[in-house]
């Protein structure tokens, strides 16, 4: 009896111990957060472990999870009608408002959801809440995009996926059976969907086939570059929860089936070094002394290593690829983008992904909303459902979904 009386509080304090995370004082429900992120990171060392041992991939285990636990819970749809769809050959899923007798045409949103490319889906109830959401505030037909997962695929599979989705949409006779007006149509993705998004926004305004185009895009704190990896927000952010900076690097790699021999050179910026001939010509569209506002540079270097390996780039040329990292996109392309709402966080260490894009693009002469929240952390807007419900998620999501109300 005694042991048990020792052993209990020591099995606290490790349990503590391991929960605890030194956070800043501005971010929102803090110990919440913690127990979150210690949950998660504890789920992947098991899948990393199961991985270890070649039972299966750790990325197929932790979707698995994700998704089982997700069937414990239950999201009402009263009020919304919830249809599974094929556009040209990618599942989707579409939520209908009910409609109004005053009005013809509905005003729409393609949305992408986010997991690193790897995880989540339309069907979880975390996006099958945010798009019902959506869909009854705005009164909207939301498409959400079902693309194929890593390891299934990898690039630039998802992309093909997004942007088949949506052009299929986009189609007039889609639109009229959907009652869908044409001059009201927006595309959105959070995280990885907020890149996709972004890729297939750029690849729609260069389309000369296409009659229809998005009125918008929304990104919500979008992953839009694998050139630099010791921005500000990557090195003030680097351990923080649900998304910390050696976990962005390895979700890169996996969508590029490289190899992660290479996460420690990627850390440090080998492969866009100064004698990286394939990376010089992108080096001006991101550079972020002159792209960030002195609040978000602080006190921050740039790390740009004088020599590193080109054999990176060679081995995985989709580090440059425009339709996997939007953000090098030259000003011409940027220049035909819709109106542009982005939401960043501080917290995060996809901020300057996000804030980089809207100086770019504002400088092209699109008309650009930058809506940032001190006290917020990446994901944070799907995080709105018991047990993970967090002030932050509640937030966010009303601030966007105001946007659109405002502009769509």
């Amino acid at each position: 009896m005694r042991a048990v009386w020792v052993l209990l509080p020591a099995l606290a304090a490790l349990s503590a111990y391991y929960v605890y995370l030194p956070l800043p004082g501005t971010v929102s429900d803090s110990w919440k957060l913690m127990l979150l992120d210690a949950t998660f990171r504890a789920v992947q060392q098991t899948c990393h472990l199961i991985h270890y041992f070649r039972l299966s991939h750790h990325l197929i285990v932790l979707n698995y999870l994700i998704c089982t636990f997700d069937k414990l819970k239950s999201v009402s749809s009263e009020h919304v009608n919830i249809t599974d769809a094929v556009f040209d050959g990618v599942e989707v899923r579409v939520f209908e408002p009910p409609g109004k007798p005053d009005e013809t045409l509905k005003r729409s949103v393609v949305y992408i959801h986010g997991g690193g490319w790897a995880l989540a889906s339309a069907r979880t109830s975390l996006y099958n809440n945010l798009c019902r959401i959506m869909s009854e505030s705005l009164n909207a037909v939301v498409v959400s995009v079902e693309y194929r997962l890593v390891p299934e695929v990898c690039f630039p599979e998802q992309f093909h996926d997004a942007l088949r989705a949506t052009k299929h949409f986009l189609q007039p006779d889609i639109l009229a059976e959907y009652s869908v007006d044409p001059n009201r149509i927006a595309i959105s993705g959070d995280s990885a969907g907020g890149n996709l998004a972004a890729a297939v926004c750029q690849q729609l305004s260069k389309d000369e086939h296409l009659t229809v185009r998005p009125k918008l895009q929304a990104l919500i704190y979008p992953v839009l570059q694998a050139f630099d990896f010791n921005t500000p927000s990557y090195q003030q952010n680097m351990n923080m929860p649900v998304l910390p900076r050696y976990v962005m690097i390895n979700y890169w790699i996996d969508y590029f089936n490289g190899n992660h021999d290479l996460a420690h050179s990627l850390l440090i910026n080998n492969h866009t070094a100064l004698d990286v001939g394939q990376a010089l010509s992108y080096r001006g569209r991101l550079n972020w002394t002159s792209l960030l506002p002195s609040s978000f540079k602080k006190n921050y270097k740039p790390v740009v290593q004088p020599t590193g390996k080109a054999e990176i780039i060679q081995e995985i040329p989709a580090l440059l690829d425009v339709r996997a990292v939007p953000l090098l996109a030259e000003n011409e392309t940027l220049q035909l983008q819709p109106k542009t709402y982005i939401l960043t966080c501080e917290n995060d260490v996809l901020r300057d992904d996000g804030v980089m894009y809207a100086k770019r693009l504002e400088n092209a002469g699109v008309e650009v909303t930058l809506d940032h929240f001190d006290d917020c952390f990446h994901g944070c807007m799907i995080f709105t459902i018991w047990p993970t419900d967090f002030s932050a998620g509640i937030q966010t999501r009303n601030s966007y979904i105001k946007w659109l109300d405002e502009n769509l």
